[in-house]
C-alpha cells in the first residue's frame, strides 16, 4: 500500500492531535503536531518577555526565531531547544498566547519551511490550522475537524484537570471563543476548510467511533 500524506485541520481543543497520532501509530506513519509547535513558539516568547499585555513584540521575536528549535521526542512530545514542554504548553497563559503568535507572518513561514521539510516523502500524518490549505495542499486526504465550542471547553478543562492543572470552565470557553475568531480572521493562512477536505464534526462521538471513521477515509484514500 502506497504511503500518502494526511492533512488534519480543525478548531482548538476538538481532539484533532490525538485523532492524528492515533492513526499515525496505527498505520506506522510519522505523527507531527503543528499546534505543539506554534505553542513552543508561545512559550519562548514568554519566558523571553516578548510579550506584555497579551501583545507581541513581533520584530524582537521575529528576529530571534533562529534561536527556536522544535523537535518531537519518539513518544510525540514537543521538545523546545532539547527540553520537553509538552505539558508547559498546554496550559492557559501558552493557549491565551499562542493564536496571537501564529499570526505573525515571519513565525508562519518559518515553522510552514519546517513543515513541510517534515512530510515531504509522504507516510505523514500532520495536524494544525493551515495543513490542508497550504502546508500540504496535495494532500491525498484532508480531513476538517469541527465540535460545538461548549463541548470543546468541556474537553479541555477535563483534561487540564486530569492531569493536576488548576481550570476555570468559563475562562477556557471565552478563550476557546477568542482562538477561533483569531484563527478565522488572521491576515496570513487563516483557518478555513480546504474545498476538498472531508469534515468531521465528532461533537457527539465517542474517541472509538471517530477513529473507525477516520480509519475509513484512510483506507479509501490508499486505494484511490
Amino acid at each position: 500500500m502506497r504511503k500518502i500524506t494526511v492533512a488534519v485541520d480543525g478548531y482548538s481543543s476538538c481532539g484533532k492531535s490525538t485523532m492524528a497520532k492515533t492513526l499515525a501509530k496505527s498505520v506506522g506513519y510519522i505523527y507531527v503536531d503543528t499546534g505543539a509547535m506554534y505553542r513552543s513558539v508561545a512559550l519562548y516568547a514568554l519566558r523571553h518577555n516578548y510579550v506584555s499585555g497579551g501583545v507581541v513584540d513581533v520584530e524582537r521575536l521575529a528576529s530571534d526565531l533562529d534561536n527556536v528549535a522544535i523537535t518531537f521526542a519518539p513518544d510525540g512530545k514537543a521538545m523546545l531547544n532539547g527540553e520537553c514542554v509538552e505539558s508547559e504548553i498546554r496550559g492557559i497563559e501558552v493557549s491565551k498566547t499562542v493564536s496571537h503568535v501564529s499570526a505573525i507572518p515571519e513565525v508562519r513561514a518559518h515553522l510552514v519551511k519546517l513543515q513541510k521539510a517534515m512530510g515531504d516523502k509522504g507516510g505523514v500524518v500532520m495536524d494544525g490550522r493551515d495543513i490542508g490549505t497550504v502546508v500540504f495542499p496535495n494532500a491525498e486526504l484532508k480531513l476538517f475537524v469541527t465540535a460545538d465550542a461548549a463541548i470543546r471547553a468541556r474537553r479541555r478543562f477535563d483534561e487540564l484537570k486530569a492531569k493536576g492543572q488548576s481550570a476555570d470552565y468559563d475562562e477556557i470557553l471565552a478563550n476557546v471563543k477568542e482562538r477561533d475568531h483569531l484563527d478565522e480572521t488572521r491576515a496570513v493562512s487563516p483557518l478555513r476548510k480546504a474545498d476538498d477536505a472531508i469534515i468531521l464534526d465528532n461533537s457527539n462521538m465517542t474517541i472509538d467511533e471517530q477513529n473507525v471513521w477516520v480509519m475509513e477515509k484512510f483506507k479509501e484514500a490508499c486505494q484511490d
